[in-house]
């Protein structure tokens, strides 16, 4: 007789009924879907419910989503965004971030424990933000490229860190290993960008409504053969599938509008109708809430962890500002920069499976990416000002 998981009838319920509370509540209030996710993979698990529980089998689901979330997030890069003033000065207020998170880090954990907090509390959920810029019209406004270059250093960064600072060799061979990685990587996306793509363009035109599917095969190949050889090298295995993002964004470029909007519409239904749900839901199954509810200590820590998040991590993002930006809206950049949850939940992960955190540390970390999610985005698209900034911003951007 089979063995039915009811894991496997129980987060696909969840997946389904996260859009439907989204959709219900947003005439009162805007609530991003992934915090229904969350919420009710905690409210099924262990900790409340006691419904679903972890499995290896839906661990390596929720890993793949995790991939395919920063695969997305690789698409959407915005290259124009980091040139110029708003660029540089994202990097550099992410160097201060992760100084700053680092040494708050050494008062929480000791040794790389301290690396662990200082990375996700310099982390900026890009490809949380980069739905709601869209969804605002905001993406091409000057407003919109600072936040997606806050964002895509506040994603790149960390996962250059963990590659370095996490892994099995020391920093100085790790920084070596990365740099072949990135070498190879380079040269991958050197080849999409100078070679001719007419024919794949065509190839996946003539199977976008088949059984051949090639678009979506490849984007899996993508991920698989760049997570492969980040594994190999001892590399994060997200940042293998974030080069694997830029890598077919830069494949499908000269491609017709059309093409694009097929290609994006199908890589998102399988991204986000399936294995990034699963990720998130699965994160709240695992969330250690029973740790937070037993010690009073974390549990008001969260709230602590939160202000630091846009203590370290939002007020440096207020660099990145455009030129004339009204004071509201250096608040509102800052609230964006801090939004952070794929890249917590990703290294906290990391620091519970290497002992170098407590379960309960990471819980208050996840549980303030998750209110940093809830509240920051809704907090800072609020306080947005009119798009009166000076048009000579767009000039400076592009020098």
């Amino acid at each position: 007789m089979v063995h039915f998981d009811l894991d496997l009838l129980l987060i696909p319920l969840v997946a389904v009924l996260a859009p439907l509370l989204t959709r219900g509540l947003g005439r009162w209030v805007r609530i991003p879907v992934v915090v229904f996710e969350l919420v009710l993979g905690i409210l099924i698990g262990p900790s409340v419910l006691g419904w679903a529980f972890p499995s290896d089998f839906v661990s390596t689901l929720s890993q793949l989503g995790l991939a395919m979330l920063f695969f997305v997030a690789g698409t959407e890069i915005d290259f124009q965004a980091l040139r110029g003033r708003s660029g540089s000065r994202a990097g550099i207020g992410w160097l201060i971030s992760v100084a700053v998170g680092v040494a708050v880090g050494f008062l929480i954990a000791p040794g790389e424990g301290a690396v662990i907090v200082g990375i996700a509390l310099a982390s900026t959920a890009l490809g949380t933000l980069l739905p709601i810029l869209r969804d605002a019209g905001e993406l091409k406004t000057p407003f919109g490229k600072a936040v997606s270059a806050l964002g895509t250093v506040g994603e790149f960064g960390p996962l250059l860190a963990i590659s370095i600072f996490l892994g099995t060799r020391a920093p100085g061979r790790a920084t070596i290993v990365l740099a072949v990685f990135l070498l190879i990587a380079a040269g991958v996306i050197w080849y999409a960008f100078r070679a001719p793509q007419g024919r794949l363009h065509d190839f996946v035109t003539s199977t976008m409504h088949t059984s051949g599917q090639f678009a979506v095969r490849i984007v899996i190949f993508l991920i698989a053969a760049l997570a492969f050889l980040s594994i190999a090298l001892d590399i994060d295995m997200l940042l293998g599938a974030f080069i694997g993002g830029v890598v077919w964004r830069l494949m499908l470029r000269d491609a017709d509008e059309q093409l694009r909007e097929h290609v994006e519409s199908k890589i998102e239904a399988v991204a986000f109708g399936f294995l990034v749900p699963v990720f998130f839901v699965y994160t709240g199954v695992t969330f250690d809430l029973a740790s937070l509810l037993k010690n009073p200590v974390l549990l008001a820590l969260v709230p602590v962890a939160l202000i630091l998040l846009l203590i370290v991590r939002g007020l440096p993002s207020m660099l990145a500002a455009p030129v004339g930006s009204k004071s509201r809206d250096r608040f509102s950049i800052a609230l964006l920069g801090a939004t952070g949850l794929p890249i917590i939940v990703a290294v906290t992960g990391i620091g519970v499976d290497k002992h170098l955190i407590s379960s309960g540390i990471a819980a208050v970390l996840v549980g303030a990416g998750m209110l940093s999610v809830l509240l920051f985005p809704l907090i800072g698209m609020s306080l947005r000002g009119e798009r009166d900034l000076v048009s000579t911003v767009e000039e400076e951007d592009s020098a």
